[in-house]
């Protein structure tokens, strides 16, 4: 069923509210619970729904997304599947960047459509947290005739202002309006009773249906609307295809996470350490590259609620409710409390920890008796000894000369150097 369809997801954008974190990296190549990226969220829906042609848009910094798709990703000679990028490339007709997600997908149409039997296009977000069969949209969509069908899911008042936000009838979308922050606007938008009728347990205060930002399309159809000015799929190609296109509305009420700024990053990550986390990695089977590291090592610890992964080394160390990525090396006294380590690209060798410390330089990783709360540390940061990393002033937004604030969470950006005794 799904052997004609090919998927897109959209990766090229600038991720700006992410920053630090996507100082190096576009956002679907930034780290998620320890030992996956973003980008495997989507990857792994699709090959789960036997989508197998899948191609990613890259833009911004993508060296470190195509180093991970193209070790991570491959399929044998024997079968037909591929996990490819598309980075942005200058032509005779097109000189310039994307200017918005449906520009993106405009511009490389003549290398989706090289494929033979391509039917149908499933186009994803490459920054979003979900699980997702799309062969239940995909027989919504022939159930329906549509021409497009685009996924939505129930949401409450404020998260309404910062989504395409729909009204359904007979299966069919019938208005589309992209980020209504009026609020007269917002409230003749509310779907209350039909949500109530299809999800009678749900939660009081959601009463708009968002688009998720999955469209899945005819390869005709998108054609048709991409043979246009028309630069944003939210803003300008969903509202218009609903005047002259049968524009289906596929319910959605699972788990769904936008990752787009590092408060909704630090929390969804935290979430993936809770005792009863939203989404679980040990349910959902998600595919990321595969490392031959040793066992994670443990000395006189206390660890409640967090995740460790594959390489690590902890020694007297207390966590409570913290994500530790791979390679992290923790030292004696350290307290990590609602933060996420990401880990190191490498152990350091002797050499080089010898060189580094007679240049008073501290080792990758958490020095002894540090203190780190609310906090992100990225990957290869050097953290030295008895440093306090925890808002003490509770800013909400700064940028220090080796740290960011944002959200009132501190970043300790990749690569960084933390002295011993900082305060921050």
């Amino acid at each position: 069923m799904m052997e004609d369809t090919i998927c897109l997801i959209l990766g090229g954008g600038q991720g700006s509210r992410l920053f630090p974190l996507t100082k190096d990296r576009s956002k679907p190549a930034v780290p998620i619970g320890g030992k996956f990226r973003l980008i495997d969220i989507p990857i792994s829906n699709s090959l789960n729904s036997d989508i197998f042609k899948i191609l990613i848009l890259t833009q911004f910094n993508s060296a470190s997304l195509n180093q991970h798709i193209n070790m991570t990703y491959r399929f044998d000679s024997f079968h037909d599947g591929f996990v490819d990028i598309l980075a942005a490339e200058q032509t005779m007709e097109n000189t310039g960047w994307y200017q918005g997600t449906a520009d993106a997908v405009r511009k490389n149409i003549k290398h989706f459509t090289s494929f033979r039997n391509v039917k149908h296009v499933l186009i994803l977000s490459g920054d979003q947290i979900y699980t997702m069969d799309f062969r239940q949209m995909f027989a919504f969509h022939e159930a329906n005739k549509a021409d497009l069908t685009v996924s939505v899911l129930p949401c409450n008042r404020q998260d309404a202002k910062g989504f395409g936000i729909t009204k359904l009838g007979d299966g069919l979308i019938t208005e589309f309006v992209e980020k209504p922050k009026e609020e007269s606007l917002l409230d003749s938008l509310k779907s209350t009773q039909f949500i109530r009728d299809k999800f009678p347990q749900i939660e009081k205060d959601k009463n708009w249906l968002a688009s998720m930002g999955i469209y899945l399309f005819n390869l005709d159809t998108l054609l048709e609307l991409l043979d246009s000015e028309h630069k944003d799929f939210g803003k300008e190609v969903i509202p218009h295809a609903i005047k002259t296109k049968r524009v289906g509305g596929y319910l959605f009420n699972g788990y769904w996470e936008d990752v787009g700024t590092i408060q909704s990053f630090w929390k969804a990550n935290l979430d993936f350490a809770s005792r009863n986390p939203q989404f679980d990695f040990y349910r959902n089977r998600i595919y990321t590259h595969a490392r031959y590291l040793p066992s994670s090592r443990f000395d006189a610890c206390s660890i409640d609620e967090s995740l460790v992964c594959d390489g690590t080394i902890l020694s007297k160390t207390t966590l409570r409710q913290a994500v530790i990525g791979i390679r992290a090396i923790i030292k004696e006294g350290a307290v990590i409390e609602r933060s996420i380590i990401l880990g190191a690209d490498d152990y350091e060798s002797e050499t080089d920890l010898g060189g580094n410390r007679l240049k008073g330089i501290p080792d990758i990783g958490i020095g002894e008796n540090s203190v780190i709360r609310n906090a992100i540390v990225d990957k290869n940061a050097r953290i030295g000894k008895n440093c306090q990393i925890q808002n003490k002033d509770g800013l909400d937004h700064f940028d220090g000369g080796h740290y960011f604030i944002r959200d009132g969470i501190v970043i300790i950006p990749k690569n960084a150097v933390v002295p011993d005794n900082t305060v921050i």
